[in-house]
């Protein structure tokens, strides 16, 4: 398959002021970043900030390219690819980068939100015995999952994830443990990512940052781990404004399919996601992400239009999501909030790492019935 399972956007930057970029006077400024795109693709990424170019190789699919970009005054890059695959980027040099992407996908007609963390050297013990918060991005299946993943010293990954779609639309459980074997992870030759096998010949790709991010590309999407705090209470040092990218669908719904029986169904295949037949309106756009030091959250595309409004409350906090027993970890670290009617309940997820921001919505009708939508939305920001 080609690259075309490429990027979307999403690591968001800025810091009280947006990044400015800095005059580049040498090709030595060369910047390499290892990414994983929300409808699946590990890709590795240089940007050249002389020649204005940026190159990729997309690891799953063997396709390279190079392209060439503009950067706006905002710090957007402007790109010019001849496939009309990369839309766009934000880069904070050797921090961040994030990409937006069109003809991503299985079929190759999907948008995406690539984030990308600079190259380092890893190993399985990068990440032994540490515990991360994650969010899961993909463009099917109710566009999300959130949880807790703990690798323990002999690189064995547990995971317990919520999952909204799952609950309002009654499609099985909302709450699902996984995980894999640490003998299972192999160490690539550039010692910069392991791959997990998968037994239909798939691979899961790990990378990240020392005592940063532990992130994981899927065929499915995107996960961002991000580390636990020490403590559930909002950390006011989160407070600034962020720049962001975002993926967003508005009236999803299920399509009613035909499997094969002469019956149509409405059976979601899993909650890993081979939802194909997800309807909706997909969108991606840059925002602005507002922060207080008391926890209020404000989204803004670019237009100034709200996506997101709230005041975070700790995981931990949460009783919603644990008065069932089955999410035992407080997730220090990562916040929410929940709006519920008679009509509609909301879900939201945020957390925060070393100048990252991740942020999650899922909103659905109530009652759930055949034909109720749903609306879901991720991104990711940079300070």
């Amino acid at each position: 398959m080609r690259i075309r399972m490429l990027l979307l956007s999403s690591l968001l930057a800025a810091i009280g002021g947006f990044h400015s970029s800095r005059p580049v006077t040498s090709v030595s400024d060369l910047r390499s970043y290892s990414g994983t795109t929300s409808a699946g693709g590990f890709l590795s990424i240089s940007v050249n900030p002389v020649a204005h170019t940026l190159t990729y190789s997309n690891i799953s699919e063997a396709h390279d390219g190079v392209v060439s970009f503009v950067e706006n005054s905002d710090g957007i890059y402007e790109i010019n690819d001849p496939e009309g695959i990369l839309l766009a980027a934000y880069e904070i040099p050797n921090h961040g980068l994030l990409l937006e992407a069109a003809n991503a996908g299985p079929d190759h007609d999907a948008l995406a939100l690539i984030t990308a963390v600079p190259v380092r050297d890893i190993s399985l013990s990068t990440w032994s015995s540490h515990g991360y918060n994650y969010m899961q991005f993909r463009a099917n299946a109710g566009g999300l999952e959130v949880g807790s993943a703990r690798i323990d010293a002999h690189g064995n990954l547990s995971t317990i994830a919520y999952w909204p779609f799952g609950e309002l639309s009654q499609q099985g459980s909302a709450f699902h443990r996984g995980g894999f074997s640490g003998g299972s992870m192999q160490e690539d030759g550039s010692g910069t990512f392991l791959r997990v096998p998968h037994r239909d010949g798939d691979f899961d790709y790990v990378f990240g940052t020392p005592n940063g991010m532990f992130d994981i590309d899927t065929p499915n999407g995107t996960i961002l781990g991000l580390k636990k705090a020490a403590y559930k209470e909002f950390d006011p040092s989160f407070a600034g404004t962020y720049k962001a990218f975002y993926y967003r669908k508005t009236g999803a719904s299920v399509s009613v399919v035909d499997f094969g029986t002469g019956e149509p169904s409405l059976k979601i295949a899993d909650r890993a996601g081979m939802l194909d037949f997800e309807g909706g309106m997909p969108g991606l756009g840059s925002a602005t992400v507002r922060i207080s030091a008391g926890g209020q959250l404000t989204v803004d595309d670019d237009h100034g239009n709200a996506l997101l409004q709230a005041t975070l409350v700790p995981v931990a906090d949460a009783a919603y999501l644990h008065g069932t027993g089955e999410f035992q970890d407080p997730c220090f670290g990562l916040y929410t909030f929940r709006v519920a009617t008679a009509s509609f309940q909301q879900d939201a997820f945020v957390g925060f790492q070393d100048g990252e921001v991740l942020f999650s919505s899922f909103k659905a009708g109530r009652p759930w019935k055949t034909g109720t939508t749903y609306d879901y939305l991720y991104g990711v920001g940079l300070r």
